[in-house]
């Protein structure tokens, strides 16, 4: 249930509704304050400030209908801007990345800000009453509206310079990789040992390949966003059997495939499967907060897209590839492989997720194969490699490390045919095999 909560939560904050509702019930409920504090209290607001409070029905109902319509006029057009930057950036770098422009908390107060100012004024003017029906102005909440109309204005301003700054390629990288290092930081916070190569044991799944497995199969289908990991050993403890984890974070599953398998728990009712299908929150797109490999997915997509024939911008990749770097570089010092879960010492989970090797080609591979011919990608790629280098002691991740560099040397045999070209980067592959030979033997 916290799972799925944690998931509601994040999909809300990612909406472009939920903060501009909120904005419109609280400028509703200031408004009643204001009216209902000019209706309990004596102010004299008029006698002590004519200049500011003298405004009679006519005037208020005039200036708060002006400013009512003005930003209901602006919000369409902040609306409309918007749209015009989502389809911008999907078309020039890529679809995944709109996601971070929805969740930008500037975009959704600027619109708030807006309908909040025209829900205001509506509730104003629905009090304003001249001499006939028993004249009564608000003069408090009116003076309030002119001020939240100048407070518009400012917004307004602020959006147009937010907006064209969003939209350009450094920040969309920039923000995507930020999301990125925190999912990092979250899910992977323990720093790797020197003499811990988070090495693949295949005893156990060896030992257990002939076993009897159960097949617990999904109830949906779509990418898994997120698990309650640490519910998974409740559920087989329960049934006194062992869970293994036939998805992890970031797969897609077919509806009727397996999702998890339990060895031999005997018989398997209906609510057991649907507890631990409760368990798996299964939407149709990817989110970045358990899922690294999906920030990491997003920055590759807009250097795969500056790299295509039709837009040939490799400023663009080449910043893509730094920012990758960056993430490596943070997921070189921590341990990556999740371990499987005990219960008193008694194994109850084996768990399926990510590991450096995988993040690293998922990183890599494809921006390295769409780039053969591209000399600077191909030296920024090299260059990459050689800061995470720096990084590991891990024989392991130094090998992963050493299989990229390889396929690189290959590319550049294979493609670039220009000597002086060919000639940097073989000096630049030297460096990097060199960096991880001097770190192997330290």
């Amino acid at each position: 249930m916290i799972t799925k909560l944690r998931h509601g939560w994040q999909a809300m904050r990612s909406s472009f509704w939920f903060v501009p509702a909120l904005m419109v019930v609280d400028a509703v409920v200031l408004a009643i304050l204001l009216i209902t504090l000019e209706t309990t209290l004596d102010l004299h607001l008029v006698a002590h400030w004519p200049l500011l409070f003298g405004a009679g029905a006519a005037g208020a109902r005039g200036l708060l209908t002006t400013v009512a319509s003005s930003m209901i006029t602006v919000a369409g057009l902040v609306f409309s801007i918007t749209l015009v930057a989502l389809s911008l950036t999907s078309s020039q770098y890529s679809s995944r990345v709109i996601r971070n422009f929805m969740r930008d908390r500037v975009n959704q107060w600027v619109l708030g800000v807006f309908l909040g100012i025209f829900a205001y004024c509506l509730v104003v003017l629905r009090t304003i009453r001249d001499g006939a029906e028993g004249a009564f102005v608000p003069t408090l909440a009116v003076l309030v509206g002119l001020l939240l109309a100048f407070v518009g204005i400012a917004v307004l301003i602020h959006f147009i310079h937010h907006i064209a700054t969003s939209i350009q390629a450094s920040s969309i990288v920039a923000t995507a990789a930020q999301e990125t290092l925190a999912a990092v930081d979250h899910l992977f916070p323990e720093a790797l040992e020197a003499d811990d190569d988070e090495g693949t044991d295949d005893t156990l799944a060896s030992a257990l390949a002939g076993q009897p497995w159960l097949v617990v199969p999904a109830d949906k289908t779509g990418y898994i966003a997120s698990l309650d990991l640490d519910a998974l050993p409740d559920v087989a403890r329960t049934l006194e059997t062992l869970l293994r984890m036939e998805h992890g974070v970031g797969d897609f599953v077919v509806a009727g495939t397996p999702l998890v398998s339990l060895l031999d728990p005997g018989d398997l009712d209906e609510a057991t499967t649907a507890r631990l299908n409760a368990l798996y929150v299964i939407s149709r797109q990817r989110t970045v907060e358990q899922d690294v490999a999906f920030g990491i997915r997003q920055i590759v997509d807009v250097a795969m897209k500056a790299l295509s024939p039709g837009i040939n911008d490799t400023t663009t990749a080449v910043m893509c590839v730094d920012y990758l770097a960056a993430i490596l570089t943070r997921l070189a010092t921590r341990r990556i492989a999740t371990p499987d879960r005990l219960d008193e010492g008694t194994l109850r989970v084996i768990v399926r997720g990510s590991s450096f090797e995988s993040l690293l080609g998922e990183a890599f591979d494809q921006i390295r194969q769409n780039a053969e011919g591209n000399v600077a990608i191909l030296l920024r790629l090299l260059g990459a490699l050689h800061t995470i280098a720096g990084q590991t002691a891990s024989p392991n991740r130094r090998w992963a490390l050493g299989q990229k560099v390889d396929a690189i040397g290959e590319a550049a045999e294979r493609c670039i045919a220009s000597p002086p070209d060919r000639d940097r980067l073989a000096h630049r592959l030297r460096q990097v095999r060199e960096a991880l030979d001097r770190r192997s033997a330290s």
